[in-house]
């Protein structure tokens, strides 16, 4: 069974199809969405609509905070966040915003658990950048395989049998296997705004018979989609990372 593992889309549709268009090529079984499909980008609307259909056709998905940000004064999101967030809510239908509302916080299946932020307070948000801040979501399942997103950069750890945690260098394109002395935890890049210097979309691959994680990159076109972010009135930083990437 090979899982597509998709985060962070942010409403950016021209990412959302060149990942999908790539994962069409690599004989995907199942999709997992770890959240933030609105916020930053100017294709809320289209965006929601597509996980929604995907979600009806089998896929899986978690909640988010910019998902959750939607129709409350959440003060924990930067000022420029949180005025897309407030001109994304006019962007959305009813039964849009419902399903961003109902999404789960996790998903646990078989050794694997599913989650937007750290697995230690999935509602507090904690970015998971560091073997120090990846160590509580260890501590607190016992998952083998923990999966999320939020940091925009993709990561790689492991916890060994003593409970030290280590940091692992990614290859984009070659598959990482997973070994089974080991439990992992998987920061998976952006779709929509990546922020580790490529501004090429992020999404990795699990393949569950070879025990592999493979990361992948997808050329989109990114000028169009800063394009549709100026027209939109947002903010033009937003605009800027998504041609760098930073």
């Amino acid at each position: 069974m090979r899982l597509a593992l998709l985060t962070d889309i942010h409403a950016n549709r021209e990412a959302f199809e060149a990942v999908l268009a790539d994962m069409a090529n690599r004989a995907v079984d199942r999709i997992m969405i770890l959240g933030d499909l609105v916020g930053y980008g100017p294709d809320p609307g289209w965006c929601v609509d597509k996980v929604m259909e995907m979600v009806a056709a089998g896929a899986q998905c978690v909640r988010g905070n910019h998902d959750r940000a939607i129709g409350i004064a959440d003060g924990a999101l930067n000022p420029s966040a949180r005025r897309v967030i407030d001109w994304t809510v006019n962007r959305l239908t009813a039964p849009q915003k419902l399903f961003l509302s109902e999404l789960p916080m996790t998903i646990a299946e078989d050794d694997m658990l599913f989650v937007h932020a750290s697995a230690n307070d999935p509602s507090d948000w904690i970015y998971v950048t560091s073997e120090s801040s990846a160590m509580p979501s260890f501590r607190v399942c016992d998952a083998r395989l923990i999966f999320c997103g939020h940091v925009h950069r993709p990561a790689l750890y492991s916890c060994d049998l003593t409970g030290r945690v280590m940091h692992h260098p990614i290859a984009p394109g070659l598959p990482t296997p997973l070994i089974k002395s080991r439990r992992w935890l998987s920061v998976i890049g952006s779709v929509g705004q990546p922020r580790d210097g490529s501004h090429l979309a992020a999404y990795a691959i699990l393949d569950r018979v070879t025990n592999e994680l493979t990361f992948r990159r997808v050329g989109y076109d990114s000028t169009t989609t800063a394009r549709k972010s100026r027209e939109a009135g947002l903010p033009e930083a937003l605009a800027q990372r998504l041609m760098k990437g930073i």
